[in-house]
């Protein structure tokens, strides 16, 4: 064989070579993280339940101290939470030593400080579990379930985005009364035999209050983010501009992705593969109310979107808002973690998974056998929608490894 032969020849089998390692270096690469999803869902499962129980095991620390260190920047609790359950517990029976009315917004709820100092939000129940919100699917008041029910999807889901909730039941003659604020005070009245309050907020009426049976009021209790990160609230990139005949730009411009990916904090780092897991949190659970959103202060966009006032979610199970889904069928682009994740939830796992998690919250029954099924069958139509792109752009397109730079997409 002549020299020029062999030397073409080396080269061929050179690039053979060099293209069959990188091939199965990205394979084994895959591999390897998929079966970290895979074990990473195992571990979710086994710790699905929550049993609320007094005792913190192995520590001298308060249930406050823990869950304030387990917030970083990117989950604000992690992985594994063995004390999960006695910070629940402190949250649904510690002694509430001040109530004020709460914290800026549109909807009724209250700042209680509960013993040890612990700050956490309280929002009442407006509805029973059967009642269907028509209308607009962000219409309605708060409902205080739905908070329950979203921290334990983003458990599930694997995000930690979400502040840790539980229910509780609160006696407002004797826990809340004698430690409210004037401002908080003034807001009581008596309807029939029911205590009552209507507190301060944008739609916040005299005429609308939240009422107790009897002195007894259900609600839920939201842990308040240690004071060391605070908040930075930002416009959603696909929010609504709630006014009548008038269209926010990704409605009408099927380019509008691109467009955001040039614009901070999207055009790098991790935001904009928030924002699509977002879209998917918001669509199972039905919130179509998310017009803003917070992150921690200073991050330059390495922060995490903190899934925050999930509230208006759990309203109508008839409700198919697909236009939530926009941010994932407009930018065809998903986390591999939240795709796997989703693929393992299919076929019954994900409504199984919710009601099991839920199950030991003391108002359960959280959510409603309609509204469980919707987030099912809701899930079909999140796969579906990732399915039409990768027909359309390909799998190695659609889906992100996690950590990748916004640049590759």
């Amino acid at each position: 064989m002549k020299l020029k032969q062999r030397v073409v020849l080396l080269a061929i089998l050179l690039v053979i070579f060099i293209f069959t390692k990188v091939f199965l270096i990205d394979n084994l690469d895959s591999s390897a993280a998929n079966r970290e999803d895979q074990r990473a869902f195992h571990r979710m499962i086994a710790g699905l339940r929550v049993e609320l129980a007094s005792k913190l095991d192995h520590t001298l620390q308060s249930p406050w101290e823990i869950a304030a260190q387990w917030v970083v920047p990117r989950e604000v609790y992690p992985d594994e939470t063995p004390e999960l359950g006695a910070i629940m517990h402190a949250m649904a029976t510690k002694k509430i030593i001040k109530a004020d009315v709460g914290y800026k917004g549109t909807q009724l709820k209250a700042l209680l400080i509960l013993e040890g100092g612990q700050k956490v939000v309280f929002k009442p129940k407006r509805y029973n579990r059967d009642y269907v919100v028509e209308g607009e699917p962000y219409a309605g008041y708060d409902r205080h379930n739905a908070e329950v029910a979203a921290f334990h999807l983003d458990r599930i889901l694997g995000f930690r985005r979400a502040p840790l909730v539980v229910g509780r039941f609160v006696n407002l003659r004797t826990e809340i009364k004698p430690v409210a604020t004037e401002q908080l005070l003034s807001t009581f009245l008596t309807v029939g035999n029911n205590t009552c309050f209507y507190g301060k907020c944008y739609y916040c009426r005299e005429t609308e209050p939240a009422c107790a049976d009897g002195d007894t009021m259900e609600g839920s209790v939201t842990l308040w983010l240690p004071d060391v990160w605070p908040l930075q609230k930002h416009r959603h990139p696909w929010g609504r501009t709630y006014r009548e005949g008038k269209l926010a730009r990704w409605e009408y411009d099927e380019s509008y992705c691109d467009a955001v990916k040039k614009t901070s904090p999207y055009d790098s780092g991790p935001r904009l593969l928030d924002i699509i897991d977002t879209a998917v949190f918001d669509y199972l659970i039905g919130n179509a109310d998310r017009h803003h959103y917070e992150s921690f202060q200073d991050d330059e966009g390495a922060s995490m979107l903190i899934l925050l006032d999930n509230a208006k979610s759990f309203g109508n199970p008839s409700l198919d808002e697909r236009s939530i889904l926009a941010p994932l069928y407009q930018c065809c682009i998903i986390r591999v973690s939240t795709w796997n994740r989703l693929n393992y939830l299919k076929n019954g796992v994900l409504k199984s998974a919710l009601k099991s998690a839920m199950a030991h919250d003391p108002i359960s029954p959280v959510l409603s056998d309609p509204h469980l099924d919707a987030v099912d069958q809701r899930l079909l139509s999140v796969l579906a929608t990732v399915k039409q792109c990768t027909d359309q752009f390909g799998m190695d397109t659609v889906l992100v490894e996690d950590r990748m730079p916004l640049s590759h997409l």
